[in-house]
């Protein structure tokens, strides 16, 4: 097959200065949860950035293993540092002047020239393990030179930062491979790991400082956090290089538990590693089989979230990159995306499995913290999204033996969510008299717009949310199907499925504004009232399967969402026109989320806006070429902040700089979804 696929390339103009090369990075991911991640130019500017991130517990407890790697080139006795660093106090080590050209094609490169010679340094992880390649492809001048790698090593939580006296270790160098020991000062059960850095050639010597100190991370700065980060440095690697030679010169690090057994790791090299990682994203590609450049890019993107859980033996997604674990609700909002578009329907299936296991008084997880705790529950809405996952997934495959595999695995949960939400559970959710959903109280955060400081609700929504009820008679509708389909009564479904409809369009029309309230029967210092800010909540009352508005109405829905939310890569959370609405996302942790719900542009309900406008604009082509034409910012947005992914949030004000998490799961699967069952269909 045809593979339509684009290398993006950044010559010097993308980094003529420090500031300017920062704003641009790139993350490869691993598969169990591990990840490496960096500028364009090289330089850390974050603390999750690193060449190797493992993870210890597949998908959660992330640790960085190797931060970088410093090289130096010496010709002529005139020595040239390639290392782009930040240093306290905002100095400067400006190695990216040498740096001729930053490609990524499915893998990071980086193209150096200095003086005659050319050096590309090339960055793949191998899936399903906690481990780096990078390949050096060296074409030397006419001088002999030197080429001197300096590893940089930590062993600290990718969310944090390490003082120099925290970075202990036992070291031991023999036959080109580095092995560091960590000793922790209060958790021994660390030092069952190894660290090993293998070189294909090279003289390992060790250094006289062991420490590299004061790395400043700017983006830290930008967010009011700590920025000071330092690394372990015990060695230099020493490579000779001849007039005019070329070299290969193969870097592998890797993280291994306990002592190797037999004949330890098997060989391997850079390049084989680069190689098999190029081609499975082929694969990925070929599978999906679109013969379209944009969505061949977000198939691309979407396997960055899929991962390994071991708790479940499963899969399960990573919400976002790089902080996030798995999360219920972007999960099931992702999910057909990232699995069920990319025709990966076995990731899909164990997607599903592993949150049934955990569903709970009728709730699916929230959160699976990093730490090993009990998962957490407070969400009203992740239930209702697995309605829809299962239906789509069936949607998809559709054979008897995936609807046996349902009625099997799924449907007791599906049944078990619906009692719950009826009688009512935790989190005050329940089913009203009027059949509608109510869910949040006093300091409760169960919709997705969920940030509380301290006790402060900021954006409470505590009542009837629009897209709950929306999700509730969806799922109510998806239960009638099932259950006619596994030959049971539908009576249950159908009539409070009835009841709803009626309800929600008795209570939810706003005819002032002409659309739909986002929160009717809100407790206030004025009483009972309903929410009229205009939100892109509504707009799942639309795009879902089973809606319940007559369509004039889901026009003007679509109207007033458009001319109010749209903004190019998403939807603003509330109209610019609101007294509340805030149109930057930037600041310190409560200056964001103050923003974050409140005007901030998300980027995953712009998947819902596209399918609501071309169904409420009849399908037509003219609709579908409109519709491309609002997403194309998005395809821009693709080569600009992560390369080749899309960022969780952006400004409400233009320009809509990316916030936030650089690369989103439900960013990418909610687009990548309405662009080939909308747009391309």
């Amino acid at each position: 097959m045809f593979i339509d696929m684009i290398a993006r390339k950044y010559g010097r103009g993308s980094f003529k200065s420090f500031k300017a090369g920062i704003e641009r990075e790139w993350v490869v991911t691993n598969g169990i949860g591990g990840y490496a991640g960096c500028s364009v130019i090289g330089a850390n500017t974050r603390k999750h950035h690193g060449l190797l991130v493992a993870s210890l517990r597949p998908p959660v407890e992330r640790y960085l293993i190797l931060s970088r790697i410093n090289e130096t080139i010496s010709i002529n006795r005139n020595e040239y540092s390639l290392a782009a660093v930040q240093r306290k106090g905002n100095i400067l080590e400006e190695g990216q002047k040498y740096l001729q050209r930053f490609v990524y094609d499915t893998v990071p490169s980086y193209i150096y020239q200095i003086k005659d010679m050319f050096l590309t340094k090339t960055i793949a992880m191998e899936y399903g393990e906690n481990k780096v390649a990078v390949l050096y492809e060296i074409e030397n001048g006419n001088s002999p030179a030197d080429l001197c790698l300096t590893p940089l090593f930590n062993f600290r939580d990718h969310g944090g930062f390490s003082l120099p006296e925290q970075l202990r270790f036992r070291t031991d160098s023999a036959e080109n491979t580095i092995t560091l020991i960590p000793e922790t000062l209060h958790n021994t059960e660390y030092e069952k790991y190894r660290i090993k850095f293998s070189v294909s050639e090279g003289a390992i010597a060790g250094r006289k400082e062991r420490y590299d100190t004061d790395m400043e991370l700017q983006t830290e700065i930008d967010t009011g956090m700590s920025s000071i980060d330092n690394n372990y440095a015990p060695y230099d690697i020493q490579i000779e290089l001849k007039p005019y030679e070329k070299k290969q010169v193969s870097v592998i690090c890797y993280l291994q538990e306990g002592e190797e057994s037999g004949s330890g790791q098997k060989i391997q090299t850079a390049a084989s590693i680069i190689e098999k990682s190029r081609k499975r994203t082929v694969s990925l590609i070929e599978r999906a089989g679109y013969r379209d450049e944009f969505a061949n890019a977000l198939v691309q993107a979407a396997d960055a979230f899929i991962a390994d859980r071991v708790s479940t033996g499963s899969k399960t997604v990573l919400a976002g990159l790089p902080w996030f674990t798995d999360w219920g609700r972007d999960t099931m909002i992702a999910l057909q995306g990232l699995a069920l578009v990319t025709k990966r329907y076995e990731d899909a299936k164990g997607i599903l499995l592993t949150f049934a296991q955990y569903i709970k008084d009728g709730l699916v997880p929230n959160m699976f913290p990093d730490e090993g705790q009990e998962p957490l529950y407070n969400t009203v809405d992740a239930s209702l999204w697995y309605f829809y996952s299962v239906y789509k997934y069936l949607e998809y495959t559709g054979t008897p033996e995936d609807y046996l595999f349902v009625k099997k695995e799924i449907y007791p949960k599906l049944k078990e969510i619906i009692s719950y939400y009826k009688k009512g559970t935790k989190f005050h959710i329940y089913m009203d008299k009027d059949s509608l959903i109510h869910a949040g109280g006093d300091l409760d955060q169960v919709t997705w717009m969920d940030v509380r400081v301290g006790d402060w609700v900021v954006t409470p929504r505590h009542g009837k949310p629009v897209e709950i009820n929306a999700l509730w008679y969806n799922a109510l509708k998806v239960m009638e199907l099932l259950a006619e389909r596994y030959q049971e009564d539908t009576k249950e479904y159908s009539d409070t499925a009835e009841a709803v409809k009626e309800a929600f369009n008795m209570k939810f029309w706003n005819e002032e504004k002409q659309c739909l309230y986002d929160v009717v029967e809100e407790e206030g210092e004025a009483g009972v009232y309903n929410n009229s800010q205009i939100r892109p909540n509504q707009i799942w009352a639309v795009s879902l399967p089973f809606t319940m508005l007559m369509p004039e109405k889901e026009k003007k829905v679509v109207e007033t969402v458009r001319s109010h939310l749209y903004a190019g890569c998403g939807l603003r959370s509330l109209s610019p026109e609101d007294t509340e609405y805030k149109g930057i996302y930037f600041g310190d942790l409560h200056d964001r989320d103050a923003a974050y719900h409140q005007g901030t542009v998300w980027a995953f309900p712009l998947g819902g806006f596209i399918s609501a406008y071309i169904k409420v604009n009849g399908y037509s082509e003219e609709s579908k070429r409109l519709a491309r034409k609002m997403i194309e910012p998005v395809e821009d947005h693709l080569a600009d902040g992560c390369i080749g992914s899309i960022a969780e949030i952006f400004d409400g004000d233009a320009p809509h700089i990316s916030r936030g998490c650089y690369a989103q799961a439900w960013s990418v699967g909610e687009i990548l979804r309405a662009y080939v069952e909308d747009i391309l269909k």
